[in-house]
């Protein structure tokens, strides 16, 4: 079998929520060995509360912190220490561990990293070559910004997205929940990958620290250029289009679905108008030019909206890129995952839990690339909360039975969480009832094959 291309790596990450947690999680499935890092009273947002989504077959259990639907999916394939970080005697472990490790992951904030000495001109005097990955939302240094906490979820708005997400003379509006983690997630992952090369090149590690804020800047850039050139402070478009029109998401048969469409030049238009039947509209001087198109646009998305009520949205898809029309239909998640273009990418993957998890088989998104000469999959389950304690310890760092059982004891490690809240409950059906779900497919692991 072909090696694989961070065989022999070993991340020690403490991280939480999505963006390095998910980088992680990928470089797992790139052969390194990934020891996530928890506190027995800080465990990861995504084992509970609002970003942990649903638990597996939307039992808790006895042990719900392991069951979440989110920390499943971003940290597969790894191991979990549960180490007391603000304790003397936590951090001289996690110190052993950075000498042994070959890259460091982080998202606390700046002056957390400071007071335990471990911020990167002290790390490297414990390794010379790490590569220590800082993931905050503003970035180290003397910035006025530098020392606040941030996550995704408000980002989006001081990094611009928000003021241009959303419809003409409406409020702005935020692009889903926790857009620019993902970003973060794969500029980090680049990072990596140019620190190690940095390191087999020079014998020395280096710092690789991202502010998401920037990172989302670029979401926002041709906005933000057209300032810098021109003092012209963009507005929110919808699903409107300044060079594109007709577009916009059209409702299609069925409830709530939907597909869409977006002509760029007069060709497309007219393709669309011999498709939906209203070949007039093409010879129709008040939408034969792109710049009537715009004026008009109400006008032609009724024509249009009435077209696709009443037609299938892969049907529309399949008929109007058939005729050169950019089309696609608006997947939800039960799309996304019986997609068959998805399975025949490998890109869902079936992952068997162990028999005491009482989850079986679960099927989980794999990467969003392929490699040619090096097949990957996922390499098992996410760890339970502490799981791995004795194996890292005794494994990596060569501790004993004794000095497990004197760490266990004075409370620095731990396999159960000390600040567990109740887990609220909820049945599907009530869920659909309040309107939090759309729908549900009792059926859905007989159609999963799981």
């Amino acid at each position: 079998m072909a090696r694989l291309p961070l065989e022999g790596i070993r991340v020690l990450e403490s991280s939480y929520v999505f963006a390095l947690p998910y980088a992680a999680g990928l470089m797992a499935d790139l052969g390194a060995e990934v020891i996530k890092v928890e506190g027995p009273g800080r465990m990861d947002t995504t084992r509970a509360g609002g970003f942990a989504g649903a638990h597996a077959d939307n039992d808790p259990g006895d042990d719900p912190w392991n069951r979440t639907a989110t920390f499943n999916m971003l940290n597969r394939g790894k191991k979990s220490l549960v180490l007391d970080l603000s304790k003397p005697e936590g951090l001289n472990v996690f110190k052993e561990l950075i000498q042994v490790s070959d890259i460091v992951m982080e998202n606390f904030t700046p002056r957390v990293m400071r007071r335990w000495g471990l911020d990167y001109p002290n790390m490297k005097k414990l390794k010379p070559d790490i590569v220590m990955v800082s993931n905050t939302g503003y970035g180290h240094g003397a910035g006025p910004y530098s020392e606040y906490p941030a996550q995704a979820t408000t980002q989006e708005a001081t990094h611009g997205l928000t003021h241009i997400t959303g419809y003409p003379g409406d409020i702005p509006s935020k692009a889903g929940q926790s857009f620019v983690d993902f970003l973060a997630c794969w500029a980090c992952l680049l990072g990596v990958a140019l620190g190690l090369r940095h390191r087999n090149r020079t014998g020395k590690g280096l710092w690789l620290d991202v502010g998401m804020y920037q990172l989302g800047a670029f979401t926002a850039s041709e906005y933000i250029l057209d300032w810098l050139a021109n003092g012209r402070l963009g507005d929110r478009i919808g699903n409107r289009h300044p060079w594109r029109a007709p577009q916009g998401s059209y409702p299609c048969a069925g409830e709530d679905q939907w597909c869409v469409i977006s002509v760029g030049d007069d060709e497309e238009w007219a393709s669309l108008c011999r498709e939906i039947g209203a070949s007039p509209m093409a010879s129709d001087s008040r939408f034969a030019t792109h710049a009537g198109r715009v004026v008009h646009h109400d006008e032609i998305d009724t024509a249009i909206s009435a077209w696709t009520k009443t037609q299938a949205k892969f049907d529309i898809m399949e008929r109007l890129q058939g005729a050169g029309v950019p089309c696609g239909p608006v997947f939800d998640a039960k799309d996304t995952s019986l997609d068959p273009h998805h399975l025949s990418r490998q890109f869902l993957e079936k992952v068997e839990y162990p028999a005491d998890r009482k989850m079986g088989a679960r099927t989980l998104m794999g990467r969003p690339w392929r490699l040619s000469k090096t097949p990957m999959s996922i390499k098992g389950p996410a760890p339970k909360f502490g799981d791995h304690n004795r194996d890292v310890l005794q494994g990596v760092l060569g501790y004993t039975d004794a000095q497990c059982d004197e760490l266990e004891s004075a409370g620095i490690l731990a396999d159960r969480p000390t600040n567990v809240q109740p887990t609220p409950t909820m049945s599907l059906q009530d869920m659909v009832k309040q309107g939090r779900l759309a729908y549900v497919d009792t059926d859905f692991k007989d159609k999963l094959g799981i």
